[in-house]
């Protein structure tokens, strides 16, 4: 039996990456497309647990939802056979327009999407490159890399995060999380009746040296491929919660009050 890929993203069904990503993956496996119906950068992990959504099916194996990359992991593994014939093998995301290093796996909706499989006990690969990147080159690295990840027999809940830099030719590399800095920006603005709005973000970045890191890798041309973990528990700072346990303990009952 041919392996079945659930592929998803944060760009939209509509993404030039998805398309060439479903088309590689093709050539290794069956491939289920549940993907946005509109552009979901940055959505990061969220789910829509207030509103109706709405599933369309565009073609055999392809689906859009009115929802965030989270929801379409979710609603493709948990909708019985309405989108998926059988559970997949592999979650695949991507192939995301830009990239996703370092502290970006926060806010990443192409990374959710992906961790999103991965807590449901499968293994998950998420997959972004560089507008410079050549995306037919990339997607067919990344199919490559998912089917890596089946013949090497991934535990469930393994997630990978892949970025490529810009070019069509690349060495491999494996990485752990970088440090990227994004220039902290709120602008306010009018809007031509006078009315207040702004923007968040500003549009520069750079790469704090971390060795071994996929940013280092990144401005080395080098595709990092970095393991992220789903347990998020602090191990090395248990003590900062066992102290502020014991300080607040001798803290005056009526602490809360105001009157520390």
């Amino acid at each position: 039996m041919r392996p079945l890929f659930l592929l998803a993203n944060d760009d939209g069904v509509r993404s030039a990456g998805l398309q060439a990503l479903r088309r590689s993956l093709l050539h290794v496996g069956d491939v289920v497309v549940c993907a946005p119906d509109s552009e979901q950068s940055a959505a990061s992990h969220a789910l829509s647990l207030h509103r109706p959504l709405r599933l369309t099916r565009h073609a055999e194996g392809e689906y859009s939802l009115d929802g965030t990359p989270a929801d379409c992991v979710y609603v493709a593994l948990h909708a019985e056979q309405r989108v998926l014939p059988r559970r997949p093998d592999l979650v695949v995301s991507g192939l995301n327009h830009g990239l996703n290093l370092g502290d970006d796996v926060f806010y990443s909706g192409t990374v959710a999407a992906a961790r999103e499989g991965a807590l449901r006990r499968l293994p998950a690969l998420a997959v972004s490159a560089d507008h410079r990147a050549e995306l037919g080159a990339a997607a067919r690295v990344a199919a490559r890399l998912a089917l890596a990840m089946l013949r090497d027999g991934c535990a469930p809940g393994t997630l990978l995060n892949v970025n490529f830099p810009p070019g069509r030719e690349w060495r491999l590399r494996a990485t752990r999380l970088g440090t990227r800095t994004y220039e902290d920006l709120v602008e306010f603005r009018r809007d031509p009746r006078g009315r207040e709005y702004l923007w968040i973000g500003g549009s520069g970045v750079d790469h704090a040296p971390v060795a071994g890191s996929d940013t280092e890798a990144y401005d080395e041309g080098v595709i990092g491929v970095t393991p992220l973990v789903l347990d998020l528990w602090g191990r090395s700072t248990m003590s900062a919660a066992e102290s502020v346990i014991e300080t607040e303990r001798g803290l005056p009952v009526d602490a809360a009050a105001g009157s520390v």
